[in-house]
């Protein structure tokens, strides 16, 4: 199976990168300017159902954005590669860890979603399990993660971007299962080295969310949040993305 991806830089630390629950491939923003292409090789590549792979069927499981991710590589001739994974991402990339643990360098998570089940009360179910058939739903989600702060055009242009880019059965399959997935027996001691990064004015994926779940199952974890951003710093904050991301990667 041919699988449709971008490619930024020709460094030879080679990193798969795994975008969100609203986004594609394309949906970086401004960050995509400032990487170092020539200490990185950088692949971006959709989930079945999303963007370039919106025709592609499948079942919308991280499971399966796991064993896309692992043909991705080694299609690229990638036997190892660090992990970078935005929310729903950063789940997904710990699917990929689980899998095939000796090849996996370093994980980044930007407001990452952590391992274990993402717990849900009645509220919340309605809002995000009916976020597939509702815009509003959609938008009062990216409003709630990016700090009640964010201005309407530019939360409407990601709810825009992210029905137009996305199948209701993908991004409702998907949902259920990143809130549902328990992962972390899987991996849980682990020692890869991992950087969790969140944004000072996300609502739901906080530092305190993060110390007790990724600074716990992983021993070499460190956590740096950024300030003046929420859940999409690489829209909010760019360049001190790149910097605190790039950072870390550097050997």
């Amino acid at each position: 199976m041919t699988i449709p991806h971008r490619l930024t830089g020709t460094g030879d630390h080679h990193v798969l990168v795994l975008h969100d629950w609203f986004g594609t491939s394309a949906g970086w923003g401004p960050f995509l300017d400032y990487l170092d292409g020539d200490a990185f090789g950088y692949a971006f590549f959709d989930y079945r159902g999303y963007g370039q792979r919106k025709d592609v069927p499948g079942a919308y499981t991280l499971a399966e954005i796991a064993s896309d991710a692992l043909a991705l590589a080694d299609r690229l001739g990638w036997d190892r590669f660090s992990l970078v994974g935005h929310s729903m991402g950063a789940k997904a990339a710990q699917q990929v860890l689980a899998e095939a643990p000796l090849r996996v360098r370093k994980l980044v998570g930007l407001a990452p979603v952590p391992a274990g089940p993402y717990p849900l009360d009645e509220a919340g179910e309605a809002l995000f399990l009916g976020a597939a058939e509702d815009r509003e739903k959609r938008f009062a989600i990216l409003d709630l993660v990016t700090g009640r702060r964010a201005g309407r055009v530019w939360l409407d242009h990601l709810v825009d971007q992210s029905l137009r880019l996305s199948t209701p059965e993908a991004f409702g399959g998907y949902v259920r299962d990143w809130t549902t997935a328990d992962l972390e027996r899987r991996i849980s001691g682990n020692p890869v080295p991992v950087k969790v990064i969140v944004g000072e004015y996300d609502l739901a994926l906080t530092t305190e969310v993060m110390r007790g779940t990724f600074l716990t199952h992983y021993p070499n974890a460190e956590l740096e949040e950024l300030a003046g951003c929420g859940h999409y710093p690489m829209y909010e904050a760019p360049v001190a993305l790149t910097v605190a991301m790039e950072g870390f990667l550097h050997d």
